[in-house]
């Protein structure tokens, strides 16, 4: 369950919602880190300020090389850190070590600031960390405090629509808002019993008007871990939609960010399985039929799109590949090759009941395979420059999305890695792509 937001007025709420991804706060913290640091470096003898000069660089190699077991090494996470990260974990040690060795031998006042200097290294460390991977605003995103209300849905939006008629003229278009509306709903588990959190819902601008026309439809699939939420405070999605709103009279799809994993350390790799429920048939059959009775939307595949990042984008790639029936589009940021927990075995014997064949069958490259060639799919892959393991990946699922006849695009995005700078760049640069497979680009 997300947490719950403070009461309103409550003076945590200002702690709360302090922009920690802002030059302001950052250039603070570093200049107050710096000058802890400098405090405690310059001791009153050069053979203690040695010996702090020491333990800093003890700390700082200490540092590097926890990143180098665990990623180089062990592969714990399963993306390459970049160098930024690796500095600022080794500056966060450094730090550390440096207050560390302020404990010993010294006044009770100096012993009262290195303790007192720890937090701020480790705040300021993980801080430059947060921007480099781009991933939290404020200490609500950090603590997956939800920022958006329940979303009020009105009775004539309950209509679905069968074909490609989301240009229709609005009446009055000067009723039309200028931004769109984010807001959670509860897209009950009725087929799949699957047990999902709350999905984030955003509705353009043209969607509140009196009588909105039919839209197409974007299911915003999160990394993992993560929640639906992300893909809004991180991924930057509703930013991106009411930009381009602001550009087509404002006429964007309808975006619909499910929870695909029941949970942020769950990875049900979006197919049916009896260790993780049924992901597959949430995504695919109670959360469309759920949009399809709730909101004035398109029947027309060609007018349904995902877009996801990493395991999500995974997610997007597969049901664009295997399902074309249902979504004429995919937008994909950092995808595997196909669903996977990590190791081949272990993806077989938990999410596909030790049967390889399964598997096999479940792989994107299979599916296209089964359904080349494409009447009318587009798929966009996208990864970060600096992220060598996910730009093969996406190299080799344009390769093969374009042997079966899709409309592929493959995106790198500069000076990024597996972050949601990588996401927020190929949603910009990719989305137009998928705008106009679903009639509303040019």
């Amino acid at each position: 369950m997300p947490a719950r937001a403070p009461p309103r007025g409550c003076p945590l709420n200002w702690l709360l919602t302090l922009r920690i991804d802002k030059p302001p706060f950052l250039i603070a913290l570093d200049v107050l880190a710096a000058g802890l640091a400098l405090y405690l470096l310059i001791r009153p003898t050069a053979r203690r300020t040695l010996a702090g000069l020491v333990a800093a660089l003890v700390g700082g190699f200490v540092g590097w090389f926890l990143v180098w077991l665990l990623t180089d090494v062990m592969d714990l996470f399963g993306v390459d850190l970049t160098p930024v990260t690796t500095l600022w974990t080794a500056l966060g040690f450094a730090g550390v070590g440096l207050a560390v060795a302020n404990l010993f031998r010294s006044r009770w006042w100096r012993k009262v600031i290195a303790v007192v200097s720890i937090p701020v290294f480790v705040a300021t460390a993980l801080c430059g960390i947060n921007v480099d991977f781009g991933a939290y605003r404020n200490l609500n995103d950090a603590l997956g405090i939800v920022p958006y209300k329940a979303l009020g849905l009105h009775a004539e939006r309950g209509e679905v629509v069968a074909g490609t008629d989301w240009k229709a003229t609005v009446s009055d278009p000067a009723s039309v808002p200028a931004k769109g509306e984010i807001g959670t709903v509860r897209i009950p588990s009725t087929e799949s019993r699957f047990p999902a959190r709350k999905a984030v819902v955003y509705l353009p601008p043209v969607a509140l008007t009196a009588n909105p026309p039919a839209l197409p439809v974007l299911y915003a699939l999160s990394g993992q871990p993560g929640a639906p939420a992300d893909m809004f405070t991180a991924g930057g999605v509703a930013t991106a939609m009411d930009r381009f709103a602001a550009a087509h009279d404002g006429y964007a799809p309808i975006v619909v960010a499910p929870d695909q994993l029941g949970g942020p350390g769950r990875n049900p790799m979006c197919v049916d399985s009896r260790a993780y429920g049924d992901s597959a048939t949430y995504l695919l059959t109670d959360v469309r039929n759920w949009v399809r009775s709730n909101l004035r939307v398109s029947g027309d595949p060609a007018g349904w799109g995902v877009f996801g990042y990493s395991q999500g984008a995974t997610c997007a790639v597969q049901f664009a590949s295997g399902r074309p029936d249902l979504f004429g589009s995919a937008l994909a940021s950092s995808s595997e090759l196909g669903p996977t927990l990590g190791d081949e075995e272990l993806t077989i014997s938990t999410g596909f009941g030790g049967s390889r064949s399964a598997y096999e069958k479940a792989q994107p490259s299979a599916m296209m395979k089964q359904h080349t060639p494409y009447a009318d799919s587009v798929m966009v892959f996208g990864a970060g420059a600096d992220d060598a393991k996910y730009t093969a990946f996406a190299r080799t699922l344009y390769d093969d999305a374009q042997r079966a006849g899709v409309h592929a695009q493959l995106l790198s995005s500069p000076g990024t890695a597996h972050d949601w700078k990588t996401v927020r760049y190929v949603l910009a640069t990719g989305f137009p792509y998928l705008a106009t497979q679903m009639g509303l680009g040019s």
